[in-house]
C-alpha cells in the first residue's frame, strides 16, 4: 500500500520529471507527502555528461533517485537515431548510477524498458526471459544501453551493497504523452493522424506495418503508481516487469482508436514499414507479489482521456 511516511524528510530527485511519465510521477510523490522534490531541466543539466551529472547531485543531495530520464522515440526515431539512442541512454544511466553510489544515496530507482526483451520472447513475457536472445532490431541499441542499467545495479549491489532496483514498464500511453509525428509511440502516432484526417478531409490514414503484432500498453498514471510502490516497498536485485497484462494487435487497436476519435475512412497498412516485435505482453506477477501493483485503468477508458486530453491540447 502507498506509504506517506516513506517520503517524509527524504530528498527525492527524479531525473526526466518534466516529461510525459515523471511529470505523474512527481505529482504522485506531492500526493504522498514528499515536500523536497528536484527535478532537473535539460536546459540545465545535460545528463549524458559526467560534470552536469556532479552539479545535479551537489544541487539535489537526494537521499532517493528516480531515473526516468531517457531519449525515447518510436521505431522510425529508432531507425533514423541508433547510435543517438545507445549512446546518450547508456551514459545518461552508467554515470549517474556511479554517482549516486559514490555519495551514499540511499535508493536508485532505475527504469528500464520492454525493448530489452528478446525479439522472440515467450508470450507473456517474464522477467528470467530476459536474456534469452537479442532484442528486436529496429529497437536494439535503446533496448539494450537500457539493460545495462540492470547489470549495473546488479553488480554494484553485489560488491558495494547499494540499493538499486530495476523495473521494466511496458509501452505507456495517457494525456501529456509525445504526439510529435517524428517522434511519437504508436498511441499518440494514431490519435493524430485521426485528428488531422478529420480536419483535413481525407478519407485514409495509413499505419505502419501489417497489423499482425500485439502490444500491451500502460496508462501512465498506473505506470507513476507502479513506481513509487516499488520505491516504498521493494528493495530486491530481481528486475520487475510493469504491466497492465493484457494485449491488443495493431489492427484492433487501430479500429478502436479510429472509433473512438470519429474517423470512418480507410486503414491503408503499409507493409514496407516494419512490424517491431512480433509480440509484447508481460507477466505482471512479480510486480503484484513483491510490491503489491496492480494496473487499474481500464484500456478504453485510458484512451478517451489521452483523446480527450489531446482535443484539448492539440497543435495540428
Amino acid at each position: 500500500m502507498p506509504t506517506s511516511e516513506f517520503w517524509q524528510g527524504k530528498r527525492v530527485c527524479v531525473t526526466g520529471g518534466a516529461g510525459f511519465l515523471g511529470s505523474f510521477v512527481v505529482e504522485k510523490l506531492r500526493q504522498r507527502g514528499a515536500t523536497d522534490i528536484f527535478v532537473p531541466l535539460l536546459q540545465d543539466y545535460d545528463l549524458v555528461k559526467g560534470e552536469d551529472i556532479r552539479r545535479m547531485l551537489d544541487d539535489s543531495r537526494p537521499d532517493t533517485i528516480i531515473h526516468l530520464a531517457a531519449q525515447v522515440g518510436g521505431i522510425g526515431a529508432n531507425q533514423a537515431r541508433p547510435a543517438e539512442f545507445f549512446y546518450n541512454n547508456l551514459l545518461m544511466g552508467a554515470q549517474l548510477m556511479h554517482q549516486a553510489w559514490e555519495r551514499d544515496v540511499k535508493k536508485f530507482v532505475a527504469i528500464g524498458t520492454v525493448c530489452a526483451y528478446p525479439k522472440f520472447t515467450p508470450v507473456p513475457f517474464k522477467e528470467e526471459n530476459l536474456w534469452n536472445g537479442y532484442p528486436e532490431e529496429t529497437n536494439a541499441p535503446y533496448g539494450l544501453a537500457k539493460k545495462m542499467l540492470l547489470v549495473q545495479s546488479q553488480a554494484y549491489r553485489k560488491q558495494y551493497g547499494f540499493n538499486s532496483i530495476f523495473l521494466l514498464p511496458v509501452n505507456l500511453y495517457g494525456p501529456r504523452d509525445n504526439f510529435n509525428p517524428d517522434s511519437s509511440h504508436v498511441i499518440p502516432a494514431l490519435i493524430r493522424k485521426c485528428f488531422e484526417a478529420r480536419q483535413q478531409g481525407l478519407e485514409e490514414i495509413v499505419v505502419w506495418g501489417d497489423g499482425s503484432p500485439t502490444r500491451e500498453f500502460l496508462y501512465v498514471e498506473d505506470a507513476a503508481e507502479g513506481i513509487l510502490l516499488a520505491a516504498e516497498c521493494y528493495d530486491g536485485q530481481e528486475p520487475v516487469n510493469l504491466g497492465s497484462g493484457s494485449e491488443i494487435s495493431i489492427k484492433d487497436l487501430v479500429q478502436l482508436i479510429t472509433r473512438l476519435c470519429g474517423f470512418s475512412g480507410r486503414l491503408v497498412f503499409d507493409t514496407s514499414k516494419p512490424n517491431g516485435q512480433p509480440k509484447r505482453s508481460l507477466d505482471t506477477s512479480r510486480a503484484l507479489e513483491y510490491f503489491g501493483f496492480k494496473a487499474q485503468v481500464n484500456f478504453e477508458e485510458g484512451l478517451r482521456r489521452t483523446i480527450d486530453w489531446f482535443a484539448e491540447n492539440q497543435k495540428v
